[in-house]
């Protein structure tokens, strides 16, 4: 009878979210509350209110009527075409009010875990009746979340798009509800960031972390230091297809990139802030350093560093060196950063600085003992606690990953704790505020289930992972959670290369994250019922989202890489080839450690011969001195060769394949067939590559095997 009533209302869900017919509620059960994420309270009554041309706006005394109904009339316009306020001989059609309940709006971020009335600036409350809704809220920002669950109320019956009767009242458990958009691996254009700050609003997010320093770009416009755009914002992508691209204007290699103009930002700052959003900013250091490192030498703690923004993936050991004239220059960019981000928070990174280049410096030395650090983890805390002293100084706060713990916190640092949850455990034990951002189940480079088509961390996180989350977890003593400011998920996006798969890793995964953020209580149940009318309004906005495919039955004469089972998953990947350029590519499944796969319960009762579809990758990865631990295959070949073993990766040899026929080919090469002896039974395959170097990563694309049967139809 349970499943029978869930599946009831996911029907009625649907059906109201498509505008399919159905009769006027006259119940309170009868139109659902599919409001993501779940208001503190609700009161369900009888009936509804209509929304029509004709519908009136009304704002009460202070209220930023001009602001707040432009946005409540273009979104019921975009969405649903309802032209709200009409004039002429539209009759009225009822009300639509927003008022201030005045008392103070409070800091900027004022709530505390569970505590509801220390979050005022957020609060509202919501009632309608069948002539009037009234919205009100101490301050703008609550009048719009407000008028955000209006339009989730939103649903069209028997031709008419209503409201139902009802009471709300709302105010949400965090004050930082965050998602990172890293645009420092693959720019992402202003207007699709202004969408995904839409997106972000209809969630009730506020904060977006936007990283745009790493190693591999510099996106972000600094007047003072103009090569840091010019030259940090340009990369050649790696691999083979891209450095053949030649750009007919240069006679090399085409750079791929861009950045955002000091007017690209103040716009979306504007914009974001419109919405109810902060923009955190993040520029780091000491590492990440490549890209200013390649605009401006004298940065290095090498003597001669790399010109060129590098294009692998991982962490490079290049840090910034510790002399009066770089912690200058880093004061400069922080100057120009917060004249453009208004909020409270400068992030600055602090993470994976690999201390390589420090210990081996004579001169890092020299200035280690100068400034009294007595290790390289002093020595970065003496960094971070000198950017602390300069924010300070401007009126703003630092916050960085957890590991600007080490070697002893800035005074009024905030940390956000992204290995696991023990560095916001630290923070709030020593008084720090913290924001609890862990992987692997809030970073959204994980795929949110098994698809074959779609990059990213082969390793799962699904929407019901990112619901379970806790961000007030035991481990953090009820005296220490006033320090948790809230909770974020980060899309990381080395192997998210255009907008539309950020939408597609983003949602509907963020409105989980949305509801552990705001929402009080937890019930997966509840969720997963109210999800299927969220997923029909990423539909009304455009959003591409994740949707799982049905499952189908297993071939057992053909299987791709993400049919196959990975021999290990020590860094396993769904990795784009690299080729071609322009188009659609190839997403093999590879453990990039140990490229190696088993074909599990291969029939080969009936098999002649098998047929192999590869591809070659770029092994654009910094790992350190992992990658010693990679094993190499001696090919008999100069290409190298696919070998196919049976049983057991330690098996008989039953088949060969050369790669010479896909070495020219950047793209998927189908090798000639092997022929192979029938055997009774089910065996599993081992697929392995000889090769000489660990570049490329020869990887499988598919496999299939040729049976009797087949060739006689042919």
């Amino acid at each position: 009878m349970a499943n029978r009533t869930v599946m009831g209302v996911l029907a009625a869900l649907v059906l109201a979210a498509c505008g399919d017919k159905a009769p006027l509620p006259s119940s309170p059960t009868s139109t659902p509350i599919a409001v993501i994420p779940a208001p503190r309270k609700v009161e369900a009554g009888s009936g509804v209110f209509v929304v029509k041309e004709g519908t009136r706006l009304e704002f009460g005394d202070g209220v930023e009527g001009e602001r707040l109904g432009g946005y409540l009339t273009d979104l019921f316009q975009k969405t649903y075409g309802i032209g709200l306020g009409a004039s002429g001989n539209v009759p009225a059609a009822g009300v639509i009010r927003f008022e201030l309940t005045g008392g103070a709006a409070g800091p900027a971020h004022p709530c505390a875990p569970g505590i509801w009335a220390s979050c005022p600036s957020e609060s509202y409350s919501l009632a309608s009746s069948p002539s009037r809704i009234v919205i009100s809220a101490a301050d703008s920002r609550g009048l719009f979340y407000g008028a955000v669950t209006l339009w989730q109320l939103l649903s069209k019956q028997q031709g008419s798009f209503v409201v139902p009767v009802v009471t709300i009242e709302d105010s949400p458990r965090f004050a930082w509800r965050g998602l990172l958009l890293d645009s420092a691996r693959h720019y992402q254009p202003p207007e699709f960031i202004r969408k995904f700050i839409d997106v972000m609003a209809l969630h009730k997010l506020n904060v977006l972390h936007w990283h745009l320093t790493d190693d591999q770009a510099w996106r972000l416009e600094i007047k003072k230091y103009p090569r840091l755009t010019e030259v940090g914002a340009w990369r050649v992508p790696a691999g083979p297809a891209a450095a053949a691209d030649i750009d007919p204007a240069t006679g090399k290699p085409r750079l791929y990139g861009g950045f955002y103009s000091q007017e690209d930002v103040r716009g979306l700052v504007a914009y974001a802030r419109s919405r109810n959003i902060t923009i955190v900013p993040e520029v780091d250091m000491p590492g990440h350093a490549s890209a200013a490192i390649a605009a401006y030498p004298k940065l290095a703690v090498l003597d001669r560093p790399s010109a060129d923004v590098p294009a692998d993936w991982g962490v490079y050991p290049n840090l910034f060196n510790a002399e009066e004239a770089t912690f200058k220059f880093l004061e400069d960019v922080l100057a120009e950063v917060v004249t453009l981000f208004p909020g409270q928070y400068i992030h600055v990174g602090g993470d994976e600085a690999v201390k390589d280049q420090w210990q081996a410096s004579r001169r890092v030395q020299a200035r280690m003992r100068e400034l009294g650090a007595k290790d390289e983890h002093e020595m970065q805390s003496y960094f971070i606690k000198r950017m602390e002293k300069f924010l300070a100084g401007q009126g703003r706060r630092l916050i960085g990953w957890d590991e600007i713990l080490e070697g002893g916190l800035a005074p009024n640092a905030t940390v956000m704790s992204w290995r696991g949850i023990d560095g916001a455990v630290a923070a709030a034990a020593s008084g720090h505020d913290t924001v609890l951002s862990p992987q692997p189940t809030l970073y959204f480079d994980r795929r949110p289930f098994d698809t074959p088509t779609s990059p990213g961390r082969v390793q799962i996180s699904t929407v019901e992972n990112v619901y379970a989350f806790d961000p007030a977890p035991a481990a953090i003593g009820e005296a220490q959670r006033k320090h948790i400011l809230g909770v974020q998920a980060n899309i990381w996006t080395e192997h998210i290369r255009t907008p539309e798969r950020v939408e597609f890793m983003a949602f509907p995964r963020a409105a989980a994250l949305a509801e552990v953020g705001w929402s009080a209580t937890k019930d997966w149940a509840g969720f997963s019922e109210r999800l299927p009318a969220q997923l029909e309004r990423y539909k009304v906005l455009d959003v591409r989202f994740a949707e799982a495919p049905l499952p189908r039955p297993v071939d057992p004469f053909h299987r791709t890489s993400h049919e196959m089972v990975l021999c290990t998953e020590k860094i396993a990947l769904s990795l784009e080839d690299d080729a071609p350029v322009a188009g659609t590519r190839a997403v093999f499944k590879v453990d990039i450690m140990n490229p190696c796969w088993l074909f599990k319960g291969a029939d080969l009762s009936k098999a002649t011969a098998l047929v192999a579809s590869v591809g070659q990758a770029p092994f654009n990865f910094q790992i350190g001195d992992a990658v010693k631990e990679i094993p190499l295959h001696r090919p008999a070949t100069p290409e190298g060769e696919l070998e196919v073993r049976v049983d057991d990766c330690n098996g008989e040899r039953i088949a060969v394949l050369p790669l010479a026929p896909a070495a020219g080919n950047f793209a998927v090469t189908t090798l000639p067939a092997a022929s192979i002896k029938p055997r009774e039974g089910l065996h599993d395959l081992c697929l392995t590559f000889t090769r000489k170097s660990i570049d490329p990563i020869w990887t499988i694309d598919s496999i299939e095997l040729k049976t009797t049967r087949a060739a006689g139809t042919e």
